[in-house]
């Protein structure tokens, strides 16, 4: 993993993005279900945080997408996004919208759903969020349609937002970055070399990506300010989904999920 924060834009120096650079193939990267997202169910829930025997290569965690409950598309007909892990589909996927995908073997993929409503077995985690937001390395033109994605905190059209991005050699990119529209956000993914990406979650409260900086999930650190978010908010059990990165190696077994 490598971090960095820089200036997208010359003529605004206050706003600042954060990266965070991730290499799949000595990492595994795991979903997290949260006490509220996805609705609570007869479907196992999960522990709802990093699980303390899971903290040994606990490398970062960061927000993911929006609530369940939350339709994407206008009603009538409004569907909400997939979710899926360790063979759990806590709802179903629908065609066309991005999706983030690891495979039990650890490979990650993010791309639109071609698959039907559930993801093969071979699928560890399948998250989806509205459509995609990159494609072929160019913004895609829904990101010029500020009502795809997402409503904003009173109305503004530039909020806090992230996103979640893969370049041509299968890196993973994490972006947040505040006073963003979709169309601007797009154009820092594809600075960086995304050539797919979805929008995760936005507005100020839910952007938070945390690094830990000791074995065993200590001396966690915030990459950004959010005054709203702690340091531990992921070491806990909380409200929504999160995803997580842990080193590969002992204590780190592919295929699943760590609950």
């Amino acid at each position: 993993m490598q971090v960095a924060w820089y200036r997208p834009v010359a003529a605004a120096p206050w706003l600042h993005a954060t990266v965070m650079w991730i290499d799949p193939a000595r990492t595994q990267i795991s979903l997290y279900p949260g006490q509220l997202n996805p609705p609570p169910s007869s479907l196992p829930q999960g522990p709802a945080m990093v699980p303390v025997a899971a903290r040994r290569n606990l490398l970062a965690t960061f927000n993911s997408g929006f609530y369940l409950s939350t339709p994407y598309g206008a009603q009538p007909g409004a569907v909400r996004e997939g979710f899926a892990v360790n063979g759990t589909v806590y709802s179903p996927f629908v065609h066309g919208l991005a999706t983030l995908v690891v495979t039990a073997t650890g490979g990650v993929d993010i791309a639109a759903w071609a698959g039907g409503a559930a993801p093969p077995a071979t699928d560890v985690v399948a998250r989806q969020n509205l459509p995609l937001l990159v494609n072929h390395g160019s913004p895609t033109p829904a990101a010029a349609r500020p009502t795809v994605w997402g409503e904003t905190l009173g109305g503004a059209p530039a909020v806090s937002r992230t996103a979640l991005g893969i370049d041509s050699a299968g890196h993973l990119l994490y972006v947040s970055a505040p006073s963003q529209t979709a169309a601007s956000l797009a154009t820092i993914l594809v600075h960086l070399g995304a050539v797919r990406a979805m929008e995760l979650d936005i507005n100020p409260e839910w952007p938070v990506a945390i690094t830990y900086h000791k074995r065993g999930g200590h001396l966690p650190t915030m990459l950004f300010p959010n005054y709203q978010q702690s340091p531990g908010v992921f070491l806990s059990p909380g409200q929504k989904d999160f995803f997580a990165v842990y080193l590969r190696g002992p204590g780190t077994a592919l295929g699943h999920v760590p609950w």
